[in-house]
Order: C-alpha cells, then structure tokens, then sequence
C-alpha cells in the first residue's frame, strides 16, 4: 500500500513539474521526507493527507495493524462503556449528541467516536476513545484529520449557522497500565498532539463548554464506582508522573466491567 501511494504521489507531482523542494514547500514537508514517501516508506496519515492535498489528489485509505487487529466498535465492549458514560454525562447536561458520527472531505472519509454540541453556544466537541496505544503516530494522524475537517462538515450538516464558534477536540485514552506505560515513553509528542491538557474536556463534562476550545487528552476510567465524587480521569501531567492504573490492560477492563453489568 505503502509504495502504491509512494507511486502515485511522484507521479502526481512530476506532472506538475515539481521538485521534491517544491512540493515540500507547499506542504510543509523537507525534500527528504517526500522522497521517502515517493519510495514507499510509511508515513503517517496526515503526511499522506498534506502531500495528496498539496497536489489536488483526494486521500482515500485504510491503515490497519495486521499483527494485532484492534476489534470493530462493535466488538469492543470497553470502548462501548467509555462512550456510553462519556455520551451519559453529556445528554444529562442537555446536549445534543451523536455516536460513530460519519464525515467525508472530499474522499477522504472517517468516523468520529463521539460528537457533541451546543446549538445556543456554537460549541463542538469531538471525543476519540482509544483502549491502547499500540501505534502513536497512526493515532496523531487519524485525531489530526478530524481536527482538521470534521467540525466544519458538521456545523455544515447540523446548519449552524456561521459554522462553531468553540471546537474542542479530546483523545479519551483507557486508565490502564497497558496505556499509561506507552503514554509515559510518548509524553513530549502527545503534549505536542494535545496541548490542552483536561481543560476542554473537563469544561463539557462540567456543562459548560469552554469559550475557545482546543485540543486535550485524557485517561479516562468508564466505571463510575460507589462515591459521586471519585475521580473519573486525569490529564497527561498526572498520568506521566506516575499515578496508579485503573487496569492491568485491556482484559482486565473488561472483566471488571463485565462483573458490574456494563458490558
């Protein structure tokens, strides 16, 4: 896949008569990076996006992990349960909702986890639920594209009008050790991919969407427990200074949620 993309971008581009600086330039690449996509060296799904909008073509791709396949939404009963108590707390606060929200931009098409929004305030909010966090570039450049592209396709679809004012963006990342471990490795880049911290997502789990928004992260516990006032997640500042899991991993997620009647 990697080389017919890698083809497709060359040939894309001698057509227009570019050097690899030249199109590097338009799209915020080196030539050198370029090169090693026209090569077929996998690069990440947002540098696949610059270089095929930089030369007019319309992304249309898959990226799956063959060794270790993540199972369908419907299948993944603990990312159902993050969902639901993410989507419960915002419903309760009398927002309008929508799961596996589908977008397209052109061809470049996806599914948004969770969406929420405020028609009063013109406030969006995307969460993307992920129960590991086997490959961090793959997860940057599909939260990347979204940012990018799906709040203005839905404010377009939902006819708010003048498109949102406040767009917030949240990865919702399972309180697990088998998270936290990659997560704690990856702290500087995830920083990068969200520097929001909690603040946006704790502002709509509060009612009150934030008035700029942003693009934040959280680890995320979908068991509410016995005690209202239990922590539900902590943001990437408390995760890296080595807060205990919730969970072992995903299994153990599961069996807990399976004894509580949630999955």
């Amino acid at each position: 896949m990697a080389l017919d993309l890698g083809r497709s971008i060359k040939s894309a581009r001698q057509a227009k008569g570019w050097t690899l600086r030249e199109l590097g330039g338009r799209v915020g690449l080196s030539a050198s990076a370029v090169l090693a996509v026209e090569g077929g060296r996998v690069g990440s799904v947002e540098t696949y996006v610059r270089l095929a909008v930089g030369l007019g073509l319309t992304p249309f791709f898959e990226l799956l992990d063959r060794k270790r396949p993540a199972p369908s939404r419907a299948m993944d009963p603990v990312h159902a349960a993050m969902t639901e108590a993410i989507a419960t707390r915002l419903g309760s606060h009398g927002f309008e909702v929508g799961i596996d929200e589908p977008y397209q931009h052109f061809q470049f098409a996806g599914r948004a986890d969770l969406v929420a929004w405020d028609r009063e305030a013109r406030a969006f909010l995307h969460c993307e639920q992920r129960t590991r966090l086997d490959d961090v570039q793959a997860i940057a450049g599909a939260f990347n594209a979204k940012r990018n592209y799906l709040a203005p396709i839905l404010a377009q679809r939902l006819a708010i009008g003048g498109s949102f004012r406040s767009v917030s963006h949240v990865l919702v990342l399972l309180w697990s050790a088998e998270v936290l471990h990659p997560l704690r490795l990856r702290t500087s880049s995830m920083v990068a991919l969200a520097p929001g911290g909690d603040a946006p997502f704790g502002a709509w789990w509060n009612g009150h969407p934030p008035e700029r928004g942003g693009a934040g992260l959280v680890v995320f516990d979908p068991l509410p427990g016995g005690r209202s006032d239990r922590q539900r997640w902590i943001d990437l500042e408390a995760a890296a200074k080595g807060v205990r899991p919730r969970y072992r991993g995903y299994a153990d997620a599961l069996a807990v949620l399976r004894r509580a009647g949630m999955a």
